[in-house]
């Protein structure tokens, strides 16, 4: 089979190449599925380079241990291990696999049975391969650690993208006012989908503008806890879902000191993978909320389309057509 192989850390044009390798066959507890569409993804990103360094000590500190990375897919089941009882042959499925591994870089992956669930009828391939990761973290976020209510004035930091995309959607499902935050060159994209104001982050830092916001969903974490308190309502909530290790020890340090004196809270947020994806499943079947992707391209493309993720160009998810 076709798949995206690394063998040293580097950037992702230097480093990831197209090879030809086994096909796995699945262990007792697994399924092989042809995978149809793949993502990227911050994971991505950051073990191709093997930065953070942090990162090292999880997945190997002079190489990378996964040799296939991906964790994201949607496709069919074409094998069953003996132990298998969720899934059958033929199963059209999707999910984020990073609980039990990566490898959704290439044709086909033997992958635990929990690691995904069944993909509805009416949704594509692509649309499925986008949502598992960035729905899951904008649903976690919002609404099992911010508690979001009717009607608030909520901050998207990143909102161009998969995360903040979806962040929107399920903000506008409780009548929230939704301001994004991203560059210049998604601002459109991002008042086209219903952001009530949109923001240039190069012209103006959202921190010193005066207005004040119940909740700030924060997928950048790019700022200091006191430049973020000055954009929290009295009872606001801040929830980060990741940025640069320094700048969210500190978000989360200084936040905790903040709390202390005022009724603002820091929170960020660990991710359970799949948690939520039969909800936020649900609402993509329903046409409630809609994938916004970038592409589909294909399997040769995705050393271009990690740097293209690193240099935070795309709108909204970046799908690769596998087969």
């Amino acid at each position: 089979m076709k798949a995206i192989l690394i063998e040293k850390y580097g950037l992702p044009e230097q480093v990831l190449k197209l090879k030809e390798v086994a096909k796995p066959a699945p262990n007792e507890n697994e399924v092989l599925i042809k995978i149809k569409t793949s993502a990227v993804n911050d994971y991505d990103w950051s073990i191709v380079r093997g930065k953070p360094y942090l990162y090292r000590l999880m997945y190997g500190l002079r190489k990378p241990k996964y040799q296939i990375l991906g964790m994201e897919l949607a496709g069919t089941v074409e094998t069953i291990g003996s132990k298998v009882k969720q899934l059958k042959v033929g199963d059209a499925v999707f999910g984020d696999t990073s609980n039990y591994g990566f490898g959704t870089f290439a044709e086909y992956i033997c992958i635990n049975e929990n690691a995904v669930i069944k993909k509805p009828v009416n949704v594509s391939y692509e649309d499925a391969t986008a949502i598992p990761h960035a729905s899951t973290l904008a649903l976690q976020a919002l609404k099992d650690i911010g508690k979001i209510r009717e009607g608030q004035k909520i901050l998207i930091n990143g909102g161009g993208g998969g995360v903040g995309t979806i962040g929107l959607q399920l903000a506008k499902l409780n009548n929230c006012e939704v301001t994004g935050v991203d560059s210049q060159e998604k601002l459109g994209m991002m008042k086209s989908m219903g952001f009530d104001h949109v923001i240039d982050y190069h012209e103006v830092d959202f921190t010193k503008t005066g207005e004040q916001y119940d909740l700030i969903l924060d997928c950048k974490t790019d700022k200091s806890s006191f430049s973020y308190s000055r954009a929290l309502k009295p009872d606001g909530m801040y929830v980060t879902i990741g940025g640069k290790v320094v700048k969210l020890l500190k978000v989360l340090f200084l936040g905790k000191i903040i709390s202390i004196f005022t009724r603002k809270k820091f929170k960020m947020l660990a991710l359970k993978p799949n948690e939520g994806l039969d909800y936020i499943s649900g609402l993509l079947e329903q046409n409630k909320i809609k994938c916004v992707i970038d592409g589909p391209y294909t399997l040769e493309d995705t050393p271009r389309l990690i740097q293209y993720f690193g240099d935070g160009k795309h709108k909204g998810k970046i799908v690769i057509q596998i087969n």
